[in-house]
């Protein structure tokens, strides 16, 4: 039962040759391409409004130097915000629920970000290692504390969005098992469930949609730091 539970998060395979990349690929082919027309259709105007909003969003918080990153965190918006949404749809492989994906996007921007502060403001960057006015005997201990809260927050970054879309898989997964399974002891029963996984998914829609927000404004408040 566990296997068949946590068997739909192992990545498919054709020939021996894993579909993960597809996978990630496919999303950026289903975006409308901008035509020769002068005048965009009501698709491409609706993408334009939805990327200037989530820039205006993002970088207005932030500092001028910051405003260089736009393309990228943008690109990263749409990117976890199309396979999440996609990963939804029956017989779909979510990359996002792996791991291992998640850090290779989170520890390299991450440490992008990090890399940028010491750049830019070395000693701005050394003092969140100790507050001022630290007493000295907390000295080394608040060095300890502050270095391991930094290095864990490509870890926070990576297991939030794992775990978050995992679970909504899992529940989803459980209560479609249900309702197949307890439709001949009690209809009644079996709509009611069904009405539940109705609401669930409605419910994964938002988390698909708010994870992929929440990874890219996490990214942006470490990059303010560092600006």
């Amino acid at each position: 039962m566990t296997m068949d539970l946590f068997s739909q998060f192992a990545s498919s395979t054709s020939f021996g040759v894993p579909l993960i990349l597809p996978a990630m690929l496919v999303p950026w082919l289903l975006f409308p391409s901008y035509p020769s027309r002068w005048v965009n259709n009501r698709l491409l105007t609706s993408q334009n409004w939805f990327l200037t909003s989530f820039t205006k969003q993002i970088f207005s918080p932030l500092n001028f130097p910051a405003h260089k990153w736009a393309f990228l965190l943008v690109s990263l918006m749409v990117f976890l915000l199309s396979m999440n949404l996609l990963g939804l749809l029956p017989y779909t492989f979510t990359p996002t629920t792996q791991l291992s994906i998640n850090l290779g996007l989170a520890l390299p921007l991450w440490l992008a970000t990090v890399l940028v502060g010491f750049r830019n403001q070395f000693n701005h960057s050394l003092a969140h290692f100790l507050p001022e006015g630290t007493p000295t005997p907390l000295i080394p201990i608040l060095i300890m504390i502050e270095t391991i809260s930094l290095f864990i927050r490509p870890l926070a970054l990576g297991v939030r969005l794992t775990a978050n879309l995992t679970a909504g898989h899992l529940l989803i997964h459980l209560i479609s098992s249900a309702v197949s399974a307890i439709f001949s002891l009690s209809p009644a029963a079996s709509m009611l469930t069904f009405t539940i996984l109705i609401l669930l998914t409605i419910l994964e829609i938002a988390v698909a949609m708010i994870q992929a927000y929440v990874f890219v404004l996490l990214l942006s408040l470490y990059l303010q730091e560092n600006t």
